[in-house]
């Protein structure tokens, strides 16, 4: 399996989003505003407005390989590097969020916890049998929820104990978490059918924090291979495609609009929202863009 992931992820492949997948009528293309380069395989930005810094994590080899290369960057919300290697000794660590002064981040088969006061790692959590730990998203309870993207699984952190929540075919490789209200909103990136290949894109799906039932983000057409996600005004969301490098706009009835292209690797980005700032992690460019939003 390593291997297979390996061989996808170092290929730049072409893509072509599908036929009436996305509504191209477009609102004004982004602005850049500012990069910060020298990353190693950033895989995702997370900005911390009280803490006044991006968290952004590093790969830095092998996404699925234990290397322990893998490092966690702190960033100024302008784009100035505060602390490149803030703190190290993880593996290929991708997903982030913070709650209640911690900050977690996927590792693998691991969930990682780092107390945000003292940059320390304070807790390792396995996941049994996980094997492609990705995002990660908290909800007002301090609950903190993962996706196994290759099981077709989300994991559940509560209580100190951390178990699968929900496996379920339906979640369609699911990868960008985000808890919006009662649901846990999935940017699923599609079934792959050789390492990260897919015949058929994924799109947005909901599924219910009280029933876990799932359900398609308006009518459930294709839109690509899915990666980060965050709201977006109200019922809308932006979404990075990884394979294709587009930003996304998904409309309250799940129409895609493509709002820029970028290049292949576009990663799991982060939201400011106060000043419309998208912050995306370039994987396979070494670098962190932020992109001023209409």
């Amino acid at each position: 399996m390593n291997a297979r992931l390996h061989s996808a992820l170092s290929l730049v492949l072409a893509f072509v989003v599908p036929l009436g997948a996305c509504d191209n009528s477009s609102d004004a293309e982004p602005a850049q505003v500012w990069e910060v380069v020298g990353l190693e395989a950033p895989e995702s930005a997370l900005p911390d407005i009280a803490a006044k810094v991006i968290y952004v994590s590093n790969v830095n080899g092998n996404p699925p390989d234990k290397d322990g290369n893998g490092y966690i960057s702190k960033v100024s919300l302008d784009g100035k590097m505060i602390a490149q290697k803030w703190v190290t000794g993880l593996d290929a660590p991708k997903g982030l969020a913070v709650s209640t002064g911690k900050l977690y981040v996927s590792d693998i088969d691991k969930l990682v916890e780092i107390d945000i006061k003292l940059g320390t790692i304070v807790a390792r959590y396995e996941a049994k049998d996980a094997k492609f730990l990705n995002d990660v998203a908290a909800d007002a309870q301090g609950n903190i929820f993962v996706s196994d993207m290759v099981t077709d699984t989300i994991w559940r952190l509560s209580g100190g104990k951390f178990e699968v929540w929900l496996k379920d075919a339906a979640l369609i490789n699911p990868n960008g978490l985000l808890v919006d209200g009662d649901n846990l909103i999935v940017a699923s990136w599609g079934v792959m059918t050789d390492g990260f290949v897919t015949k058929v894109p994924g799109h947005v799906l909901k599924v219910s924090l009280t029933d876990k039932s799932i359900r398609a983000f308006g009518d459930g057409k294709p839109v690509g291979n899915l990666d980060g996600i965050e709201p977006y005004g109200v019922g809308n969301y932006i979404v990075t495609d990884w394979m294709a490098g587009l930003l996304f706009k998904i409309g309250p009835d799940g129409e895609a609009k493509v709002l820029m292209p970028l290049a292949p690797g576009s990663a799991d980005l982060g939201y400011i929202a106060p000043e419309k700032l998208a912050i995306v992690p370039m994987m396979k460019d070494g670098k962190l863009i932020a992109l001023k939003l209409d």
